[in-house]
């Protein structure tokens, strides 16, 4: 028997999402399609008056601009954007962890003080724009010259910005980049950092004492070791003293427990939250159970279905700081004469999706089911294990920086569109929603979740793959992103504040 061609995501829908193209007359639960259903995109199960809510996974996701007629596609045309939100239901269980799945280890680096580590790369990081030229040419000599003699190394990373100078010493902006910096120069995949500035910037290296402390932790300045090429000449000298450090570092095994995951998502269309998203959630939901953290952020893609994540807040402290955050965003975009329901990118749109709050109740799903235990602000280090979240952009370079300088030590990302990210040194797994795009980017994507649209895999058997797969990327596997060699330009802080 052939698969049906449509999927129906909760019982109180009033429209279904095509998981193939349906030609007009086609029939789709018992009415007959009006016009052509592109993949990802919505059918309208019953007529919905002019002004009346059209309903996918149980929740509004907007309002009619005209009446719709059973079996009319539902988009831009005819729904647009409207601050409503459904009561939140009753939260069902997270997936069920079993005692093996608590039990499960990852090999690992255990560091001097107890973190544990998916990667041993050494960081060389810009404290200003005016040394990043000088950080890439430090990390291509290293990796050249020094990188052959230590198999236990991953790599010389430039981790490089736009920043540090023309900005305030004072405020938002200055304190977000700080944190984020000094987010990175004790991150737990870099074994050893050394950072470089130039000298006469608004963002001093003494603001970061000795860049975390201890052997492994090194800087200098452009201007104080005689320009450019006496700078990279001292730094292959400093390196070297590092790496025969961090180049005896061995895996060990570790409790997955231990494993911190930032959950991103972006290029997303019709399909992400149906496949790839809540097949995220359910591995979130097994690493939760298990004492590790997952990292949920974007706080724009959010907007429209965060009173699920606040029903699931273990306190009121917690709700209360994700509804200032939200209170905050909401302030943000006014002040810039811009909407949240911007949000939706043209991509996003082509794959079905129409409104901000269709695409956050689909982007939640990445975290899974488990209680919120924390709230952070950008760049904050997080500590509670579990589910939490984190306030970024929904502009997936500027979240994974923030979820990376918090302490993630893996990101996995989903993509409908076809993104292409990395971000080291946290490796990026890649998931996508539909099978065309697994097919077409086959060396950019680590799991194909369309699979679960096709009714050829479940959401919890593919979230298990998943889980699966994050521990042996925390083992050392590497992921596409890692192999094609993306990482070094994702790097991008949160760019708050006036450039002076």
């Amino acid at each position: 028997m052939d698969k049906q061609p449509w999927i129906i995501l909760s019982a109180g829908d009033n429209v279904a999402v095509a998981t193939a193209a349906i030609a007009p007359g086609s029939t789709v639960a018992g009415i007959q399609a009006r016009q052509k259903i592109d993949p990802g995109h919505k059918i309208a199960l019953t007529d919905i008056p002019l002004g009346a809510a059209v309903v996918k996974y149980g929740q509004a996701i907007g309002r009619t601009t005209a009446e719709v007629k059973a079996g009319d596609h539902v988009h831009s045309h005819n729904l647009h954007f409207e601050n409503d939100r459904l009561a939140a239901t009753a939260n069902s269980a997270p997936e069920e962890a079993t005692a093996e799945d608590k039990a499960r280890s990852f090999m690992g680096y255990r560091r001097a003080d107890g973190r544990a580590a998916t990667r041993n790369y050494i960081g060389i990081i810009a404290s200003v724009n005016c040394s990043t030229t000088v950080c890439r040419a430090i990390a291509d000599e290293a990796n050249r010259t020094i990188l052959p003699h230590y198999d236990g190394i991953d790599g010389f990373v430039p981790i490089v910005h736009d920043q540090g100078c023309g900005m305030s010493s004072t405020g938002d902006g200055m304190n977000v980049l700080h944190r984020t910096l000094a987010g990175y120069t004790r991150h737990v995949n870099f074994g050893g950092v050394l950072m470089i500035g130039l000298g006469c910037e608004v963002n001093q290296l003494t603001l970061y004492g000795q860049s975390g402390a201890g052997a492994s932790k090194r800087h200098f300045n452009i201007q104080d070791a005689g320009g450019s090429r006496r700078a990279v000449e001292r730094a292959m000298g400093v390196l070297r003293e590092i790496a025969a450090d961090v180049g005896r570092e061995r895996r060990v095994p570790i409790p997955v427990g231990e494993i911190i995951i930032g959950l991103q998502c972006g290029g997303s269309d019709g399909f992400s939250g149906i496949t790839a998203n809540p097949a995220l959630g359910v591995a979130a939901d097994l690493l939760a159970a298990a004492g590790g953290t997952a990292i949920l952020s974007e706080t724009s893609e959010i907007y429209g279905a965060e009173h699920l994540l606040r029903s699931r807040a273990v306190s009121d402290e917690v709700a209360r700081k994700l509804d200032e955050k939200i209170a905050w965003w909401e302030d943000y975009v006014a002040l810039h004469g811009a909407s949240l329901d911007n949000n939706p990118s043209p991509g996003n749109k082509r794959g079905g999706l129409t409104t901000i709050l269709e695409k956050s109740l689909g982007a939640v799903a990445k975290g899974g089911r488990s209680p919120l235990t924390a709230v952070y602000g950008y760049a904050e280090r997080v500590t509670a294990p579990g589910l939490v979240f984190m306030d970024t952009p929904g502009y997936d370079p500027v979240s994974a920086t923030g979820q990376v300088a918090g302490g993630a030590n893996m990101i996995a990302f989903t993509t409908g569109r076809g993104s292409c990210f990395g971000c080291r040194p946290a490796p990026s797994l890649k998931l996508s929603s539909n099978s065309a795009l697994y097919a077409s980017m086959e060396e950019d994507m680590d799991i194909d979740c369309g699979t679960i649209a096709t009714g050829d895999a479940t959401i919890s058997g593919k979230g298990r793959e998943i889980f699966d797969l994050i521990i042996d990327t925390a083992s050392g596997k590497k992921t596409k992103s890692e192999i094609f060699g993306y990482g070094d330009n994702e790097f991008v802080p949160w760019h708050l504040g006036a450039t002076l």
